[in-house]
C-alpha cells in the first residue's frame, strides 16, 4: 500500500510556514468578513416552505421508557410530523464505528430506556419553531425511573446499576480482554521499594463545556435526483456524512453535506448527532427542515469534555530522580462511548508525560455513567493528565526541597531516551522551555540547570534501554463486577515478566476500506518528495553506487508482490552544445471551468443539482 510521507516540502506553495508572527499586526485571514457581518453560517441559507424540529427529551437520568403518546401533538396546529424511534432506519451507531473501533451503543433516539437527561425520545416537525414546541410539550411519555450512577468509581462498582448493555461492566473493553487500558515498563513496585520518597495524590477534573456562541445545528433539504443537502458548523464533515448515511441506511453519495464557518466549537461539534436528524426530518417531510438547539439544549445535551479524575504516586530519591510513576486514571464518557475509548489510548500513549522515568505503570478506565455523552475539547485526552502530572512534580519539588524548575529540567526527556510506550524520544524541548520560562520570570536558576540541553545525554546508559518489565493480568472483563478484583490501581502482585529490550508488535498501516480513499500521489498532483536535480554538461559524473538491498514496503493484507523493478542504467552523458534545442512545452489537460452562474447567486437563482427549496442567502 503506497502513503505519501507528509513532509513541508510536500505543501511548500500551500503555506509560508516561516512562523515568525509573534509581535505583528497580523491580520486574520476571516476577519474582513466577521467585522462587516458577511461571514456566511449554516443558519444563513434560506429555503421556501422551510420546518422546524424539536426534540422531546427525557427529565430523568435513567429509566425505562413504557409508552409515548404522540397522538395529542400531532393534532396541534402546524404539526407536520411527529417521529420515534421507529422512524430511524438504523437506530444504533457509535462515532468511532467509521474507523472499525469499538461497538454500536447509541441510538439517535431512544427507544428502550433513556440512559441521560435530556437524550432525546421522540421529535415534532411543524411549521413554526413556536409551534414545534408547544407540540413537544404536548408529547405525553409514561418513564420508570431506574436507580442511577453519577461517580465513575461508584459505576464500575460490582453492585451499580447497568448503564448500558452493550457494555455491561460499565467499562469498554480493551484489546477485547481488560476492562483498563494497561501500561507496563519496567518494575514499579521494586522501584517504589528502594525510593527514598513516596508521593501520593489525587487530582479530579469536572466535566467542562465548550460554550459555543452559535449553538449545534443543522438545515437540511431535498435536492434533486433523490439527493438531500445539509449545511452544517460540525468540526467533521466526512465523519457527520459517514454517521447520517450510517444511521439513515442511504448510500453517501445521497448526501451533499456543507460545512463552512463555526461560530465556535473547541472540539464541541465533532459529535455528530444534529446532522443526521435534520436529514431524517427532511427524509420524512420532503421539506428543508432544521434542527438546532437552543442555548438549554448546549448546556444541558452538548457533550463536554469528560470528567477525569488520576491518582499519581511517585518514587522518588533525594537528588530529585524519579525512579518509578504510578498512574490511575478515571475518564467518564457518560452514557455512551462516542469518542472516549480514543482518548484513554491517547492519553496512555503521552504517559508518564515529559519526563524520562524508567519504571511506569497506569490502568486507565472509560467508565459509563448516567451523565451527558462526553466527547472532544482542546488537547483531547492529554489535557487533563498533564495537569496532574505538573501539579504532582510540584509535590515532588516541595518534597525533596529542589528548584520545581530544576527538578523538571532534571528528569526532562532528552532526545534519544526511551519512552514508556517503547519509542525513542526525540525532538524534545522541555529543557530549552523550562530555561526560557525561568528567564522570562526572573525565576532563579542554577548554572548547572540553565547549561543543559535536550541534544545531549540522551539515550545513554539506562535512558535509553528497555528494561525487564513485569506484568499482571489483572482486571479481565467481567471480574470486577464479579467482585472478582480488589481494586483498580495496578497489580501490587507481578505475574508474569517481559525480557529487557522487548519491543511491542509494530505499528502498521491498516487497508484502506474503499480504494476510491487510496492516496494517490500522481492523481492528487503532490510530489514524492523534493523535485529531482537536472545534469546539466557541468555537473561532474561519477560512477553509480552498488546497489544495496532494501527491506521491502509493507503490503496491504491480499495485496500482490509486484516484480523487482530493473535496475537503472546511467543514461549516456549528452554533449555541451552551444545553442540547447527549443523544445515544445509540456501541454497540461484542460480542465473544465467550474460553474458559474449568469449572475451572483442570490434570491431566486437556481444551481443546477441545488434543492428546489433554496430561496436564497441571508447576508449579502
Amino acid at each position: 500500500m503506497s502513503s505519501i510521507e507528509f513532509r513541508k516540502d510536500l505543501f511548500a506553495d500551500e503555506r509560508d510556514d516561516n512562523l515568525k508572527e509573534i509581535g505583528k499586526p497580523t491580520v486574520r485571514q476571516d476577519i474582513l468578513g466577521h467585522v462587516t457581518g458577511r461571514t456566511p453560517y449554516y443558519d444563513d441559507h434560506l429555503f421556501d416552505g422551510m420546518l422546524h424540529m424539536r426534540a422531546v427529551r427525557s427529565p430523568h437520568h435513567h429509566a425505562e421508557i413504557r409508552s409515548i403518546d404522540t397522538s395529542a401533538a400531532e393534532r396541534m396546529p402546524g404539526v407536520r410530523r411527529v417521529a420515534t424511534a421507529r422512524d430511524v432506519p438504523n437506530n444504533l451507531n457509535t462515532l468511532l464505528s467509521l474507523i472499525n473501533f469499538g461497538r454500536d451503543d447509541e441510538p439517535l433516539c431512544a427507544h428502550d430506556k433513556v440512559r441521560y437527561r435530556g437524550e432525546a425520545v421522540a421529535w415534532v416537525i411543524a411549521d413554526t419553531e413556536r409551534q414545534a414546541r408547544d407540540a413537544v410539550a404536548a408529547v405525553r411519555v409514561d418513564y420508570s425511573v431506574l436507580r442511577h450512577v453519577l461517580d465513575v468509581e461508584e459505576a464500575l462498582a460490582p453492585g451499580a446499576p447497568v448503564v448500558n448493555e452493550v457494555y455491561p461492566n460499565n467499562s469498554f473493553d480493551y484489546h477485547a480482554k481488560y476492562d483498563h487500558q494497561k501500561l507496563r515498563f519496567g518494575d514499579v513496585n521494586a522501584a517504589f521499594a528502594r525510593a527514598d520518597h513516596v508521593i501520593e495524590a489525587e487530582y479530579q477534573m469536572s466535566p467542562i463545556e465548550q460554550a459555543p456562541i452559535e449553538t449545534c445545528g443543522a438545515i437540511a433539504a431535498p435536492e434533486t435526483n433523490d439527493r438531500f443537502v445539509c449545511h452544517t458548523n460540525t468540526q467533521a464533515l466526512f465523519f457527520s456524512l459517514g454517521t447520517t448515511a450510517k444511521l439513515l441506511d442511504m448510500a453517501s453519495s445521497r448526501l451533499h453535506f456543507i460545512g463552512g464557518t463555526a461560530g465556535g466549537g473547541f472540539g464541541g461539534k465533532v459529535d455528530s448527532i444534529v446532522e443526521p436528524t435534520a436529514v431524517l426530518g427532511a427524509v420524512l417531510t420532503g421539506r428543508p427542515v432544521k434542527f438546532a438547539w437552543d442555548r438549554h439544549e448546549e448546556m444541558q445535551v452538548g457533550a463536554p469534555r469528560g470528567g477525569e479524575r488520576w491518582r499519581l504516586k511517585d518514587g522518588v530519591m533525594h537528588d530529585g530522580r524519579i525512579i518509578a510513576r504510578e498512574f490511575t486514571g478515571f475518564f467518564d464518557s457518560g452514557a455512551y462511548m462516542r469518542l472516549s475509548p480514543y482518548a484513554i489510548i491517547k492519553g496512555t500513549g503521552h504517559l508518564p508525560g515529559p519526563y524520562s522515568i524508567p519504571n511506569v505503570a497506569s490502568n486507565v478506565y472509560c467508565c459509563i455513567t448516567n451523565r451527558t455523552p462526553a466527547t472532544a475539547m482542546r488537547g483531547f485526552g492529554i489535557t487533563a493528565v498533564d495537569f496532574a502530572i505538573e501539579c504532582q512534580m510540584d509535590r515532588i519539588a516541595e518534597a525533596v526541597g529542589m528548584n520545581p524548575v530544576e527538578l523538571r529540567i532534571l528528569n526532562a526527556y532528552r532526545d534519544g531516551d526511551m519512552k514508556a510506550h517503547r519509542r525513542k524520544a526525540k525532538n524534545t524541548a522541555l529543557i530549552e522551555c523550562c530555561q526560557v520560562a525561568a528567564s522570562k520570570a526572573n525565576w532563579p536558576i542554577s548554572a548547572s540547570a540553565a547549561s543543559q540541553s535536550s541534544l545531549a545525554g540522551g539515550g545513554q546508559g539506562d535512558r535509553g534501554a528497555i528494561p525487564e518489565s513485569a506484568t499482571d493480568e489483572e482486571g479481565r472483563i467481567g471480574d470486577r463486577r464479579q467482585g472478582k478484583v480488589a481494586t483498580t490501581s495496578p497489580s501490587k502482585s507481578a505475574s508474569g515478566r517481559v525480557p529487557a529490550g522487548t519491543h511491542t508488535e509494530a505499528i502498521v498501516g491498516a487497508p484502506v476500506q474503499n480504494p476510491d480513499m487510496q492516496i494517490d500521489a500522481e492523481r492528487i498532483g503532490h510530489r514524492m518528495g523534493a523535485a529531482p536535480t537536472v545534469p546539466t554538461a557541468s555537473t561532474t559524473t561519477s560512477p553509480p553506487a552498488t546497489p544495496t538491498s532494501a527491506a521491502p514496503p509493507a503490503l496491504a493484507p491480499g495485496q500482490p508482490v509486484a516484480p523487482p523493478a530493473p535496475p537503472s542504467v546511467p543514461a549516456p552523458p549528452v554533449a555541451a552544445s552551444p545553442v540547447a534545442p527549443q523544445q515544445p512545452a509540456a501541454r497540461s489537460p484542460v480542465t473544465p471551468a467550474p460553474y458559474e452562474p449568469a449572475q451572483p447567486f442570490n434570491r431566486g437563482v437556481k444551481r443546477p443539482g441545488s434543492s428546489p427549496f433554496t430561496s436564497g442567502f441571508r447576508r449579502r
